[in-house]
């Protein structure tokens, strides 16, 4: 018996290493986005609360759409990732091309989306003193969009081809500009919250600019430039898959945003408190999403390579990591938690509300390690439309109807909004590792 258990256990223990040399940069080149927000939410603080809060109206937004649209990048990844494992590098270019026109469709059709939102902001109930300084940097992070998706689209390529630190570098590229443009366009030029909003995308093209130069000089990237004709039906496949992806997405990322809606509800200092604990516990979120994203590339790579067997290992390696990790992260909100607000705020009442949101963020954190981490490795089974189904039950008729409940109608203000929207994340941690384990049955 004793050996038998020892032989079931191999396999998961030989995805430890490649999962780690994938998902570490995944993670670190991901934290990169969130922390150009860091930055702007460093930035933009010392000019006061209301722009603060305004950061956090828009960042509630730019939830919604970024989610959607990761939807397409995932597409994209795990075309990359099954052709890559069937080691066909003509069909890897192909998901390429196409994926990046997709993209340049996608982020514009968000960019144009988002500034048609802002006249709804007011009927929603935000806060008139942050709607007054709102409009620059709303329309400048709707542009952003635009080199967001194009510069992922584009890294999908490298993470699922070997080259993960090569994203990495990128990545940090563009936050290295965003320091010192940040600076310069806010404290410097006097552009208050628009010199944040033009410096991410000033940030965000050097990392797209960079890239294409390193796809189109890189030796090792050759095979993925020979020329490929791309027809309307490649675009449309990839837009077929993407889709639940992106209302799965969307979902989730939609929640959280009407959680930060419910906050501007509560007012500026609820709202800017949210942004701080928003700013950070996005970079803690790099872990379960990085740890998706290499778990969506193994199982790609070994779906394409036909070794279903390696499946079930894959991901109960996965979850082995994400909450350890995870598990840190939570330690770390619950310790250091008013040392971090303070760094973001000096108004005590911010920095009081926000280290309680802290502690809620810390019990939440390995069920969204592990929603997150079964969800990544069930798209790269191109498995699409049931957990899209099972995401949005999740968090709509569960998760917001309960933060509406306990935050307004039981009077529990900002801690019973967050306290609800973790119910979704337990409901989700449940049924998706199910959904995976029924598909990988012997």
């Amino acid at each position: 018996m004793t050996d038998q258990i020892l032989i079931s256990q191999a396999p998961t223990r030989a995805e430890f290493t490649p999962l780690i040399r994938l998902a570490v940069p995944l993670m670190v080149s991901l934290a990169a986005a969130l922390l150009i927000g860091v930055v702007d939410t460093a930035m933009i603080s010392p000019l006061g609360t209301v722009p603060l809060a305004a950061a956090g109206v828009t960042t509630a937004v730019l939830i919604i759409l970024i989610s959607a649209l990761w939807g397409v990048i995932t597409a994209i990844s795990v075309q990359i990732s099954q052709a890559e494992g069937a080691r066909d590098a003509a069909r890897v270019a192909l998901a390429l091309r196409s994926g990046l026109l997709l993209c340049l469709l996608g982020g514009g059709g968000a960019a144009l989306v988002m500034m048609a939102l802002y006249p709804l902001l007011g009927p929603l109930g935000q806060p008139k003193e942050v709607l007054a300084i709102l409009l620059p940097y709303w329309m400048s992070m709707a542009i952003w969009i635009v080199p967001f998706t194009l510069f992922f689209g584009l890294k999908a390529l490298f993470d699922a081809v070997g080259r993960p630190w090569t994203a990495v570098a990128l990545s940090y590229l563009g936050v290295l500009f965003n320091v010192p443009a940040n600076y310069a366009f806010i404290h410097i030029f006097d552009l208050g919250i628009l010199g944040a909003g033009l410096a991410s995308i000033l940030s965000q093209c050097t990392s797209l600019v960079a890239g294409i130069y390193v796809l189109i000089r890189a030796p090792g990237l050759a095979a993925f430039r020979q020329r490929v004709t791309v027809a309307l039906a490649d675009v449309w496949s990839q837009a077929k898959d993407a889709l639940p992806l992106c209302l799965g997405y969307a979902g989730e990322g939609g929640a959280y945003a009407v959680v930060g809606l419910m906050m501007g509800w509560l007012g500026a200092e609820a709202l800017a408190a949210h942004q701080i604990v928003n700013a950070l516990a996005g970079l803690a979120y790099m872990i379960p999403l990085g740890m998706a994203g290499a778990a969506s590339i193994r199982v790609g790579l070994a779906v394409g390579a036909g070794n279903r067997e390696r499946l079930r290992p894959i991901l109960k390696a996965s979850f082995v990591m994400v909450t350890l990790w995870q598990a840190v992260a939570a330690i770390a909100f619950i310790t250091a938690g008013r040392m971090l607000a303070e760094t973001m705020s000096d108004d005590p009442g911010v920095i009081d509300l926000a280290v309680t949101l802290f502690f809620i963020v810390a019990m939440l954190q390995v069920a969204d390690g592990v929603q997150g981490t079964a969800l990544g490795a069930l798209r790269g089974m191109s498995d699409m439309n049931l957990p899209t189904i099972i995401t949005l039950t999740a968090y709509w008729p569960l998760a917001l109807p309960a933060s509406y409940a306990l935050g307004f109608l039981f009077d529990l203000g900002a801690i019973g909004v967050w306290i609800g929207y973790t119910l979704g994340l337990l409901a989700a941690a449940v049924a998706l590792p199910l959904r995976f384990w029924a598909l990988t049955r012997a």
